[in-house]
């Protein structure tokens, strides 16, 4: 079991991590509302358009992980944040550092990922 310190430590980081891409979103809202779309160069309007569409696959890849982020700060508050939710055992720290909202130990990620390739998904 995690001592508090450890977990305090890693509620840091998550905060930490959710207030940025929080502040992330919020800009591009900003920087999108700015933008003029009235180019009158057909090449201006479809690099603009496609620099919009990736910017929002981006921010649509952060609105998930903010929702992982969330998860594991709810963990954090019910005590199971670091478990294992296949196995049960502890999650190492190590991999924890690396993938703080992760959800598997790196045994059973792995399993997980060899079943997804055997299966085609």
């Amino acid at each position: 079991m995690m001592n508090k310190k450890k977990l305090e430590s890693f509620r840091t980081l998550l905060n930490e991590r959710l207030d940025e891409l929080l502040e992330q979103a919020n800009e591009t809202v900003d920087s999108m509302s700015d933008q003029k779309g009235n180019l009158p160069d057909p090449s201006d309007r479809a690099t603009l358009e496609s620099d919009r569409n990736f910017t929002l696959r981006i921010r649509d890849r952060e609105r998930k992980l903010i929702g992982k982020i969330k998860d594991a700060l709810e963990r954090i508050d019910n005590g199971t944040y670091g478990i294992c939710e296949e196995c049960g055992e502890e999650i190492s720290e190590k991999r924890l550092r690396a993938r703080p909202v992760t959800t598997l130990c790196i045994d059973c990620k792995k399993k997980q990922e060899t079943d997804e390739r055997i299966r085609g998904v």
